[in-house]
């Protein structure tokens, strides 16, 4: 894992891919949820605010990892091993 530049928040969590690897970071607001994405260098790539597709619940306080597919539109977390997707809200 690449060492955490020094703009990237703490909470943000590494996710190493195959062209580019990224730092992401979640945030619970009221019903839906801010992602940010972070690329290695500290820079912000994406900011946006999604909802679960789905029935599936998430815990923002308990143990969870960003997983594949994530990018600026759709996120996956794994929690409790289950794949929650998270889908990017249209402005």
């Amino acid at each position: 894992m690449k060492e955490r530049h020094k703009d990237i928040p703490k909470r943000a969590q590494f996710l190493e891919g195959i062209g580019a690897s990224s730092w992401f970071e979640i945030i619970k607001e009221e019903e839906v949820y801010r992602i940010i994405r972070f690329a290695e260098d500290g820079i912000m790539e994406c900011n946006s605010l999604f909802i679960i597709i789905g029935e599936d619940e998430f815990a923002i306080d308990e143990g969870f990892e960003f997983s594949y597919i994530s990018h600026c539109d759709k996120c996956t977390i794994i929690q409790n091993n289950k794949k929650i997707i998270f889908k990017r809200l249209k402005n």
